[in-house]
């Protein structure tokens, strides 16, 4: 069951971060996000997640296609990973907690994680209840906490900038799964 409320996001929280919000690093990902209402893109891509995975059977989820290394069960448990780091971030920066961050060893987290061994269903559930509960939060912020500031990966670091990292990393690894599925 989806929640389409309104998101509480104004102009703050609807434009893209500029240099000095993020570390360098996440470029890449911020530059995938379309403009628009952030907590409106994290929803539209939440279902465009599930409409690619929710077909895909088990033999496709365990298949490997060079040159990557990680199964479709593999990328969908990193995103889940991910998502509750990005939004771990996000929640700091919105509580104004000036505590800094560290970043965190994505294939050290794939080492001390057995997805090859779950439902992909089940998995895409859990990716699915951890983005539902950051839309929640991020629906619902104050219009001044979008700006609040953090540190991340020794980087200044906004809320905003974090739910932006939350969908580009998306938008980077559904690109690679839409194409090795067409493969």
């Amino acid at each position: 069951m989806t929640h389409p409320a309104p998101s509480t996001t104004d102009a703050v929280g609807s434009a893209r971060p500029v240099a000095g919000e993020y570390a360098p690093v996440f470029d890449r990902y911020i530059g995938l996000v379309p403009a628009g209402d952030i907590v409106q893109i994290l929803g539209e891509q939440l279902a465009r997640v599930q409409a690619v995975l929710r077909p895909v059977n088990e033999t496709q989820a365990m298949a490997l296609h060079a040159p990557y290394t990680w199964t479709l069960k593999q990328v969908l448990g990193h995103l889940t990973d991910s998502e509750r780091v990005f939004g771990y971030r996000a929640l700091r920066m919105a509580r104004q907690d000036a505590t800094p961050l560290p970043g965190f060893d994505e294939t050290q987290f794939m080492q001390a994680a057995d997805f090859n061994s779950r439902p992909l269903p089940e998995l895409l559930e859990e990716f699915t209840f951890v983005r539902r509960g950051h839309l929640l939060l991020l629906r619902h912020l104050p219009t001044a906490a979008w700006q609040w500031r953090g540190t991340v990966i020794d980087h200044p670091a906004t809320c905003r900038s974090l739910a932006y990292v939350m969908a580009g990393h998306v938008e980077h690894h559904l690109a690679i799964v839409k194409k090795r599925l067409a493969g």
